[in-house]
């Protein structure tokens, strides 16, 4: 017998967050869609914050619960650098998030913290790295990964297509283009592409907007300025549709 969903149970959500080094640094990237089950809530999000000077994190999960782990992180970052008069390397900022995140796997309720993240950055004392933070407790150094329900789709993609010593400029591409699969089969995955590359100089941001991101797999390309109008109806004088 069909039941309808429990008023307390969570919605669905998806993401699609991608991490790879390069060499000289590392490029982080996420797409920009939060559904709620099937409501697109937000087509332009930021699903990455910066944790300190040179690192960042990719969030996946709840939005709420990935935000407050952020939050706390900063918060704790910025106490550890105070006290020792240094920045915090990427490893150090990447177990203060497993932890925080471990510790509190007893939260909503019983059913845990719904965080998946991804810690990636460059320090002059380990180079470029990348960390995914499992909730699970695991902190696992990787050369790439991925992570949400698009990654599903994409990791035989990113294991054929990277390889070591990529520029910046291939690494960025590549990352672009796992997201974009991704977001042309994962119906929680979209919006736009944001990409984070960070270096010895520093955190550089880049915005892919929707348009400019070439179809995939069939689908229409979007386009730009206001739509046209259906042939069988003039535009009025306020903007509306007239019959």
């Amino acid at each position: 017998r069909a039941t309808m969903r429990g008023k307390n149970e969570a919605p669905h959500t998806g993401t699609t967050i991608v991490a790879c080094e390069y060499d000289g640094g590392v490029v982080l990237g996420a797409d920009t869609r939060v559904s709620t089950g099937i409501y697109v809530s937000n087509r332009a999000s930021d699903k990455m914050v910066a944790l300190n000077d040179c690192s960042i994190m990719c969030r996946s999960g709840s939005a709420a619960d990935t935000e407050a782990l952020a939050g706390y992180v900063r918060h704790i970052i910025s106490q550890h650098e105070m006290e020792l008069d240094e920045r915090a390397d990427v490893k150090t900022v990447a177990t203060i998030t497993n932890q925080l995140g471990y510790q509190n796997k007893g939260m909503n309720n019983g059913a845990g913290m719904s965080a998946y993240t991804i810690v990636g950055g460059w320090d002059a004392r380990r180079g470029a790295q990348v960390y995914a933070c499992t909730a699970g407790g695991n902190m696992i150094k990787e050369r790439w990964t991925t992570d949400g329900s698009g990654s599903t789709y994409i990791w035989g993609f990113l294991d054929d297509g990277w390889r070591e010593n990529m520029t910046r400029e291939e690494c960025e591409k590549f990352v672009a283009k796992a997201i974009a699969l991704a977001m042309s089969v994962d119906g929680s995955s979209g919006g736009c592409i944001r990409l984070n590359t960070v270096d010895r100089t520093g955190i550089t941001r880049t915005f892919i907007q929707g348009n400019d991101i070439p179809p995939i797999l069939g689908e229409l390309p979007q386009s730009r300025g206001r739509p046209t109008l259906a042939l069988h109806g003039h535009q009025g004088a306020s903007g509306g549709m007239m019959l």
